[in-house]
Protein backbone atom coordinates (compact mmCIF):
# COMPACT_ATOMS: atom_id res chain seq x y z
CA UNK A 1 0.00 0.00 0.00
CA UNK A 2 1.86 3.05 -1.20
CA UNK A 3 0.64 6.46 -0.13
CA UNK A 4 -0.08 8.81 -3.00
CA UNK A 5 0.02 11.97 -0.91
CA UNK A 6 2.61 13.47 1.46
CA UNK A 7 2.18 12.30 5.05
CA UNK A 8 2.52 14.89 7.77
CA UNK A 9 4.14 12.90 10.60
CA UNK A 10 6.71 11.28 8.33
CA UNK A 11 7.65 14.62 6.77
CA UNK A 12 7.81 16.29 10.19
CA UNK A 13 10.06 13.57 11.60
CA UNK A 14 12.36 13.74 8.56
CA UNK A 15 12.84 17.48 8.89
CA UNK A 16 13.21 17.40 12.68
CA UNK A 17 15.74 14.55 12.65
CA UNK A 18 17.82 16.10 9.86
CA UNK A 19 17.93 19.47 11.64
CA UNK A 20 18.81 17.81 14.95
CA UNK A 21 21.70 15.91 13.36
CA UNK A 22 23.03 19.12 11.78
CA UNK A 23 22.87 20.91 15.13
CA UNK A 24 24.51 17.92 16.84
CA UNK A 25 27.44 18.06 14.44
CA UNK A 26 27.69 21.84 14.86
CA UNK A 27 27.98 21.30 18.62
CA UNK A 28 30.64 18.63 18.13
CA UNK A 29 33.19 19.88 15.60
CA UNK A 30 35.67 22.73 15.51
CA UNK A 31 36.24 26.04 17.24
CA UNK A 32 32.67 27.15 16.58
CA UNK A 33 31.42 24.44 18.92
CA UNK A 34 33.90 25.45 21.61
CA UNK A 35 33.01 29.14 21.53
CA UNK A 36 29.24 28.61 21.22
CA UNK A 37 29.48 26.61 24.44
CA UNK A 38 30.36 29.79 26.33
CA UNK A 39 27.05 31.48 25.41
CA UNK A 40 24.64 28.53 25.40
CA UNK A 41 26.34 25.89 27.54
CA UNK A 42 23.15 24.03 28.41
CA UNK A 43 21.86 23.83 24.84
CA UNK A 44 25.24 22.97 23.31
CA UNK A 45 25.83 20.23 25.89
CA UNK A 46 22.35 18.80 25.26
CA UNK A 47 22.88 18.81 21.48
CA UNK A 48 26.27 17.16 21.88
CA UNK A 49 24.99 14.45 24.25
CA UNK A 50 21.53 13.77 22.86
CA UNK A 51 21.39 15.18 19.32
CA UNK A 52 22.80 11.94 17.94
CA UNK A 53 19.63 10.18 19.09
CA UNK A 54 18.01 11.58 15.95
CA UNK A 55 19.61 8.58 14.23
CA UNK A 56 16.99 6.41 15.96
CA UNK A 57 14.25 8.45 14.30
CA UNK A 58 15.91 7.99 10.91
CA UNK A 59 16.28 4.25 11.45
CA UNK A 60 12.68 3.62 12.49
CA UNK A 61 11.33 5.70 9.59
CA UNK A 62 13.72 3.99 7.18
CA UNK A 63 12.38 0.60 8.25
CA UNK A 64 8.79 1.82 7.93
CA UNK A 65 9.29 3.29 4.44
CA UNK A 66 11.41 0.38 3.20
CA UNK A 67 8.66 -2.05 4.19
CA UNK A 68 6.17 0.16 2.36
CA UNK A 69 8.14 -0.28 -0.86
CA UNK A 70 9.00 -3.96 -0.42
CA UNK A 71 5.67 -5.46 0.61
CA UNK A 72 4.56 -5.26 -3.03
CA UNK A 73 6.47 -8.55 -3.35
CA UNK A 74 4.45 -10.20 -0.57
CA UNK A 75 2.44 -12.42 -2.91
CA UNK A 76 4.96 -12.67 -5.74
CA UNK A 77 6.87 -15.81 -6.57
CA UNK A 78 10.47 -15.67 -5.32
CA UNK A 79 12.96 -14.58 -7.94
CA UNK A 80 16.65 -14.13 -7.21
CA UNK A 81 16.85 -11.82 -10.23
CA UNK A 82 14.16 -9.53 -8.80
CA UNK A 83 15.86 -9.58 -5.41
CA UNK A 84 19.21 -8.58 -6.90
CA UNK A 85 17.52 -5.86 -8.95
CA UNK A 86 15.85 -4.39 -5.86
CA UNK A 87 19.13 -4.31 -3.91
CA UNK A 88 21.10 -2.74 -6.77
CA UNK A 89 18.38 -0.16 -7.43
CA UNK A 90 18.51 0.85 -3.76
CA UNK A 91 22.25 1.37 -4.12
CA UNK A 92 21.69 3.52 -7.20
CA UNK A 93 18.96 5.48 -5.37
CA UNK A 94 21.39 6.42 -2.60
CA UNK A 95 24.50 6.80 -4.74
CA UNK A 96 24.19 10.01 -6.79
CA UNK A 97 23.51 12.55 -3.98
CA UNK A 98 25.95 10.67 -1.76
CA UNK A 99 28.85 10.84 -4.22
CA UNK A 100 28.11 14.50 -5.04
CA UNK A 101 28.23 15.35 -1.34
CA UNK A 102 31.45 13.37 -0.86
CA UNK A 103 33.22 15.18 -3.69
CA UNK A 104 32.07 18.57 -2.38
CA UNK A 105 33.20 17.65 1.15
CA UNK A 106 36.62 16.54 -0.12
CA UNK A 107 36.97 19.88 -1.91
CA UNK A 108 35.99 21.81 1.23
CA UNK A 109 38.41 19.78 3.36
CA UNK A 110 41.19 20.48 0.85
CA UNK A 111 40.49 24.21 1.18
CA UNK A 112 40.30 23.98 4.96
CA UNK A 113 43.74 22.35 5.25
CA UNK A 114 45.36 25.45 3.77
CA UNK A 115 44.15 27.54 6.71
CA UNK A 116 43.39 25.29 9.64
CA UNK A 117 45.20 22.47 11.39
CA UNK A 118 42.37 20.78 13.23
CA UNK A 119 41.84 17.13 14.05
CA UNK A 120 38.23 17.02 12.85
CA UNK A 121 39.25 17.96 9.29
CA UNK A 122 41.20 14.72 9.07
CA UNK A 123 44.09 13.63 6.91
CA UNK A 124 44.23 13.98 3.14
CA UNK A 125 41.82 11.50 1.56
CA UNK A 126 43.35 8.54 -0.25
CA UNK A 127 42.17 6.77 -3.38
CA UNK A 128 41.51 3.55 -1.48
CA UNK A 129 39.49 5.48 1.10
CA UNK A 130 37.40 7.11 -1.63
CA UNK A 131 36.82 3.78 -3.41
CA UNK A 132 35.76 2.20 -0.13
CA UNK A 133 33.19 4.97 0.29
CA UNK A 134 31.88 4.35 -3.23
CA UNK A 135 30.93 0.81 -2.23
CA UNK A 136 29.87 1.67 1.35
CA UNK A 137 32.76 -0.35 2.80
CA UNK A 138 34.63 2.32 4.76
CA UNK A 139 33.31 1.24 8.16
CA UNK A 140 33.85 -2.47 7.54
CA UNK A 141 37.42 -1.79 6.39
CA UNK A 142 38.11 0.45 9.38
CA UNK A 143 38.81 3.57 7.30
CA UNK A 144 38.10 7.12 8.44
CA UNK A 145 34.86 8.60 7.19
CA UNK A 146 35.18 11.44 4.68
CA UNK A 147 31.96 13.05 5.90
CA UNK A 148 30.08 12.87 9.18
CA UNK A 149 26.99 11.33 7.57
CA UNK A 150 28.64 8.83 5.21
CA UNK A 151 28.44 5.92 7.65
CA UNK A 152 24.64 6.15 7.83
CA UNK A 153 24.22 5.74 4.07
CA UNK A 154 26.31 2.56 4.18
CA UNK A 155 24.24 1.19 7.06
CA UNK A 156 20.97 2.13 5.33
CA UNK A 157 21.94 0.08 2.28
CA UNK A 158 22.92 -2.89 4.45
CA UNK A 159 19.62 -2.75 6.33
CA UNK A 160 17.53 -2.36 3.18
CA UNK A 161 19.34 -5.26 1.52
CA UNK A 162 18.76 -7.55 4.52
CA UNK A 163 15.09 -6.53 4.69
CA UNK A 164 14.68 -7.11 0.94
CA UNK A 165 16.11 -10.61 1.30
CA UNK A 166 13.71 -11.37 4.16
CA UNK A 167 10.54 -9.85 2.69
CA UNK A 168 11.07 -11.26 -0.79
CA UNK A 169 12.34 -14.69 0.29
CA UNK A 170 9.88 -15.56 3.06
CA UNK A 171 6.59 -17.04 1.96
CA UNK A 172 5.13 -16.83 5.49
CA UNK A 173 4.96 -13.38 7.02
CA UNK A 174 3.97 -14.92 10.37
CA UNK A 175 7.34 -16.63 10.60
CA UNK A 176 9.03 -13.50 9.30
CA UNK A 177 7.55 -11.36 12.09
CA UNK A 178 8.82 -13.77 14.73
CA UNK A 179 12.28 -13.77 13.14
CA UNK A 180 12.38 -9.97 12.87
CA UNK A 181 11.24 -9.65 16.49
CA UNK A 182 13.95 -12.00 17.76
CA UNK A 183 16.62 -10.20 15.72
CA UNK A 184 15.33 -6.80 16.93
CA UNK A 185 15.51 -7.79 20.61
CA UNK A 186 18.98 -9.30 20.11
CA UNK A 187 20.15 -6.08 18.51
CA UNK A 188 18.57 -3.74 21.06
CA UNK A 189 19.81 -5.68 24.10
CA UNK A 190 23.17 -7.01 22.92
CA UNK A 191 24.65 -6.01 19.56
CA UNK A 192 23.68 -2.33 19.88
CA UNK A 193 25.63 -2.14 23.14
CA UNK A 194 28.98 -3.19 21.69
CA UNK A 195 30.99 -0.80 19.51
CA UNK A 196 32.63 -3.68 17.62
CA UNK A 197 29.42 -4.11 15.58
CA UNK A 198 28.98 -0.43 14.61
CA UNK A 199 29.95 -0.99 10.98
CA UNK A 200 27.35 -3.72 10.48
CA UNK A 201 23.58 -3.84 10.08
CA UNK A 202 23.13 -5.99 13.20
CA UNK A 203 24.06 -3.00 15.39
CA UNK A 204 21.16 -0.91 14.05
CA UNK A 205 18.56 -3.45 12.99
CA UNK A 206 16.70 -3.24 16.30
CA UNK A 207 15.40 0.27 15.65
CA UNK A 208 14.97 -0.47 11.93
CA UNK A 209 12.87 -3.54 12.72
CA UNK A 210 10.54 -1.50 14.92
CA UNK A 211 9.72 0.57 11.84
CA UNK A 212 9.16 -2.62 9.84
CA UNK A 213 6.73 -3.96 12.45
CA UNK A 214 4.95 -0.59 12.69
CA UNK A 215 4.24 -0.63 8.95
CA UNK A 216 3.06 -4.24 8.94
CA UNK A 217 0.85 -3.56 11.96
CA UNK A 218 -0.77 -0.57 10.31
CA UNK A 219 -0.92 -1.13 6.57
CA UNK A 220 -0.51 -4.80 5.66
CA UNK A 221 -3.59 -6.21 3.92
CA UNK A 222 -3.86 -9.37 6.03
CA UNK A 223 -5.54 -8.60 9.37
CA UNK A 224 -3.82 -11.55 11.06
CA UNK A 225 -0.42 -10.17 10.09
CA UNK A 226 -1.44 -6.75 11.41
CA UNK A 227 -2.48 -8.25 14.76
CA UNK A 228 0.71 -10.30 15.06
CA UNK A 229 2.91 -7.28 14.24
CA UNK A 230 1.06 -5.22 16.88
CA UNK A 231 1.61 -7.96 19.43
CA UNK A 232 5.31 -8.07 18.54
CA UNK A 233 5.61 -4.30 19.04
CA UNK A 234 3.93 -4.54 22.45
CA UNK A 235 6.13 -7.43 23.57
CA UNK A 236 9.31 -5.67 22.42
CA UNK A 237 8.20 -2.55 24.31
CA UNK A 238 7.75 -4.62 27.47
CA UNK A 239 11.18 -6.20 26.99
CA UNK A 240 12.75 -2.75 26.59
CA UNK A 241 11.00 -1.60 29.78
CA UNK A 242 12.14 -4.67 31.76
CA UNK A 243 15.71 -4.24 30.48
CA UNK A 244 15.87 -0.86 32.24
CA UNK A 245 16.14 -2.76 35.52
CA UNK A 246 19.71 -3.49 34.43
CA UNK A 247 20.48 -0.26 32.56
CA UNK A 248 18.46 2.58 31.00
CA UNK A 249 18.98 2.96 27.24
CA UNK A 250 17.09 6.04 26.14
CA UNK A 251 17.67 5.38 22.47
CA UNK A 252 15.70 2.12 22.69
CA UNK A 253 12.75 3.92 24.27
CA UNK A 254 12.93 6.67 21.64
CA UNK A 255 12.94 4.14 18.80
CA UNK A 256 9.94 2.32 20.28
CA UNK A 257 7.96 5.54 20.81
CA UNK A 258 8.65 6.63 17.21
CA UNK A 259 7.40 3.24 16.00
CA UNK A 260 4.23 3.61 18.07
CA UNK A 261 3.72 7.14 16.72
CA UNK A 262 3.98 5.79 13.17
CA UNK A 263 1.57 3.00 14.05
CA UNK A 264 -1.01 5.51 15.28
CA UNK A 265 -0.45 8.53 13.01
CA UNK A 266 1.75 7.21 10.18
CA UNK A 267 -0.95 7.69 7.53
CA UNK A 268 -2.05 11.13 8.71
CA UNK A 269 -2.15 13.57 5.81
CA UNK A 270 -1.38 17.26 6.05
CA UNK A 271 -4.15 19.45 7.51
CA UNK A 272 -6.51 20.77 4.85
CA UNK A 273 -5.76 23.99 3.05
CA UNK A 274 -9.03 25.69 3.97
CA UNK A 275 -9.41 29.19 5.32
CA UNK A 276 -8.84 27.97 8.88
CA UNK A 277 -5.17 27.40 8.11
CA UNK A 278 -3.34 30.61 7.48
CA UNK A 279 -0.50 32.77 8.63
CA UNK A 280 2.29 31.19 10.66
CA UNK A 281 0.73 27.71 10.73
CA UNK A 282 0.35 27.59 6.95
CA UNK A 283 3.92 28.81 6.50
CA UNK A 284 5.20 26.12 8.87
CA UNK A 285 3.32 23.41 6.97
CA UNK A 286 4.69 24.65 3.64
CA UNK A 287 8.21 24.72 5.10
CA UNK A 288 7.91 21.12 6.32
CA UNK A 289 6.52 19.95 2.95
CA UNK A 290 9.38 21.74 1.15
CA UNK A 291 12.15 20.55 3.48
CA UNK A 292 11.14 16.90 3.81
CA UNK A 293 12.18 15.66 0.33
CA UNK A 294 15.39 17.67 0.66
CA UNK A 295 16.31 16.31 4.11
CA UNK A 296 18.51 13.51 2.71
CA UNK A 297 20.58 16.01 0.72
CA UNK A 298 20.83 18.34 3.73
CA UNK A 299 21.99 15.43 5.84
CA UNK A 300 24.71 14.63 3.29
CA UNK A 301 25.96 18.14 2.51
CA UNK A 302 25.94 19.96 5.87
CA UNK A 303 29.32 18.72 7.12
CA UNK A 304 31.09 20.46 4.23
CA UNK A 305 29.66 23.80 5.41
CA UNK A 306 30.74 23.07 8.98
CA UNK A 307 34.27 22.70 7.59
CA UNK A 308 34.02 25.98 5.67
CA UNK A 309 32.47 27.91 8.56
CA UNK A 310 35.17 26.80 11.01
CA UNK A 311 37.85 27.60 8.45
CA UNK A 312 36.48 31.09 7.89
CA UNK A 313 36.07 31.65 11.63
CA UNK A 314 39.70 30.76 12.34
CA UNK A 315 41.43 32.13 9.23
CA UNK A 316 39.69 35.52 9.54
CA UNK A 317 40.85 35.89 13.14
CA UNK A 318 37.32 35.98 14.57
CA UNK A 319 38.16 33.10 16.89
CA UNK A 320 40.64 35.35 18.70
CA UNK A 321 37.69 37.29 20.16
CA UNK A 322 36.27 34.05 21.61
CA UNK A 323 32.84 35.41 20.80
CA UNK A 324 30.08 32.91 21.29
CA UNK A 325 27.62 35.19 19.51
CA UNK A 326 29.73 35.20 16.36
CA UNK A 327 30.07 31.43 16.58
CA UNK A 328 26.32 30.96 16.93
CA UNK A 329 25.70 33.35 14.04
CA UNK A 330 28.00 31.29 11.82
CA UNK A 331 26.19 28.13 12.93
CA UNK A 332 22.93 29.64 11.70
CA UNK A 333 24.67 30.47 8.41
CA UNK A 334 25.67 26.80 8.13
CA UNK A 335 22.04 25.71 8.59
CA UNK A 336 20.83 28.18 5.94
CA UNK A 337 23.60 27.26 3.48
CA UNK A 338 22.89 23.57 4.01
CA UNK A 339 19.22 24.13 3.18
CA UNK A 340 20.05 26.13 0.04
CA UNK A 341 22.64 23.61 -1.14
CA UNK A 342 20.25 20.73 -0.38
CA UNK A 343 17.62 22.37 -2.56
CA UNK A 344 19.92 22.53 -5.56
CA UNK A 345 21.32 19.04 -4.95
CA UNK A 346 17.78 17.69 -4.73
CA UNK A 347 16.76 19.37 -7.99
CA UNK A 348 19.96 18.82 -9.97
CA UNK A 349 21.17 15.47 -8.62
CA UNK A 350 18.64 13.49 -6.59
CA UNK A 351 15.59 13.91 -8.82
CA UNK A 352 17.46 13.13 -12.08
CA UNK A 353 19.15 10.16 -10.38
CA UNK A 354 15.78 8.45 -9.83
CA UNK A 355 16.04 7.39 -13.48
CA UNK A 356 19.08 5.26 -12.59
CA UNK A 357 17.40 1.86 -12.44
CA UNK A 358 17.88 -1.60 -13.83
Amino acid sequence: MKQAQPLFLIDLLKVFAALLIILHHLSSYGQLAVDAQTVLPGLMTWLFEYGRYAVQIFLVMAGYLATQSLTRFANAKFSSQNLLRVIINRYLRLFAPYIAALIFTILCAWIARFWVNDEFIGEQETLSQFLAHLFFLQGILGLDSISAGAWYVAIDWQLYSVLAILLISFSSYQALIWLISIVAVSSLLYFNRSAQYEAYFIYFIGSYSLGVLAYLAKNFADQKIQALAKLALIVIGLIIAVSTLQQVWLRNFLAWFVAIALLIWGNTAYPGTDSMIHGLKASALRAIAWASPRSYCAFLIHFAFILLANTFYISSGMHAHESGLIAISLMLVVVVCSAIAANYMYRWVEIPSTKLKI
